[in-house]
């Protein structure tokens, strides 16, 4: 890593901090990745305890934390504060650029995590359409020839948010002989592949979306979470689906309003929810909507795979504080790329 860097009595070491326990491998691999380099420290601590520790460190990944502005005020000798995977949401970026903290965020189409989520997408839409909770009940009954499935083939999904996320779930939808629409607020970006023409058979805007949804089977949310997107999935949006639809997030929770899906739920005009993240984490297992036989939640692991992690390990311990590259919106927001 870099230079930037404090005492702890034996030399100069930089000093990394998770914070909290959840996705424990993100810990793990780098410290696994780091082994071989002891002037770099990597600490795990409790959510609790980050505001008292924070002073300490150089580099913060958040996972799940919210870094506001009380606890960058702490942070007297931070450099970078990154989430460990894709979205920013969590940390109060103008309060970072006010002590001059650089924010990082680690791309999802460098690192294998776009392609993880979007195995979890079809995943999930598989499980739905062949019913996996009454497969379960079935077999428990040694019931065989039960339920009646459907399939992916023939349908049509919407892609809500066309970004890297968005672009790797529509190449694995290809293959299923589906029509597949989408939804981006700027098709005439340069990051989008050449073949984008052969991957979506509708292309739309935000306003699109209603038209969009009354056409589908499936609508699969890939959007990112900020003030115009938080509960855009809303009774608007949910009634102008076709009755019988179903909805996948493997985005982020608050995508959703819960309200209005719990009500398509029950009303039976939704066919089925399949939900890698939720409105609340860590999920509540005694949660209404998931009690639901037609809905299949797993805990937040699209992303969580071997193949992602350790890539996102190396973009950590490849990432000195001043090596942010790709930087955008003044120099707030770093990108950190690596060799994959």
């Amino acid at each position: 890593m870099g230079d930037s860097s404090v005492s702890n009595g034996l030399g100069a070491v930089t000093r990394v901090l998770f914070c909290g326990p959840y996705w424990p491998a993100a810990t793990n691999y780098t410290r696994e990745y780091l082994h071989d380099y002891p002037f770099i420290q990597v600490d795990e601590v409790g959510l609790d305890q980050v505001p008292d520790v924070i002073q300490n460190y150089n580099l913060c990944v958040v996972k799940n934390q919210r870094i506001d502005s009380d606890i960058i005020a702490k942070a007297t000798q931070m450099k970078i504060i990154m989430q460990y995977g894709v979205g920013l949401e969590g940390v109060d970026v103008n309060a970072a650029t006010e002590h001059n903290i650089k924010v990082a965020r680690i791309p999802g189409s460098t690192t294998g995590n776009a392609v993880s989520c979007a195995e979890m997408a079809i995943y999930l839409t598989l499980g739905l359409l062949r019913k996996q909770k009454e497969m379960d009940t079935a077999v428990n009954r040694r019931d065989l020839g039960i339920p009646v499935g459907e399939t992916l083939f023939g349908k049509t999904v919407l892609v809500l948010g066309f970004g890297a996320i968005g672009v790797e779930v529509a190449k694995r939808l290809r293959p299923f002989g589906v029509k597949v629409l989408a939804t981006k607020r700027n098709w005439s970006s340069d990051t989008l592949p050449f073949d984008v023409d052969e991957m979506v058979d509708k292309k739309g805007g935000p306003e699109d979306m209603y038209d969009f949804a009354g056409e589908a089977n499936i609508v699969i949310t890939c959007m990112a979470l900020n003030n115009e997107t938080a509960g855009i999935v809303d009774h608007k949006f949910l009634s102008s689906m076709k009755k019988g639809s179903y909805l996948i997030n493997i985005a982020r929770g608050r995508l959703l309003d819960y309200n209005a899906v719990f009500d398509h739920l029950k009303s039976g005009h939704l066919a089925g929810l399949g939900i890698d993240v939720a409105w609340m984490e860590p999920f509540d297992p005694e949660d209404p909507i998931l009690k639901f036989p037609n809905v299949i939640i797993t805990p937040h692991v699209a992303g969580v795979t071997e193949y992602s992690y350790r890539t996102m390990a190396k973009s950590v311990g490849d990432s000195p504080p001043a090596s942010c590259r790709g930087a955008i919106h003044g120099n707030r927001i770093c990108q950190l790329n690596n060799s994959y």
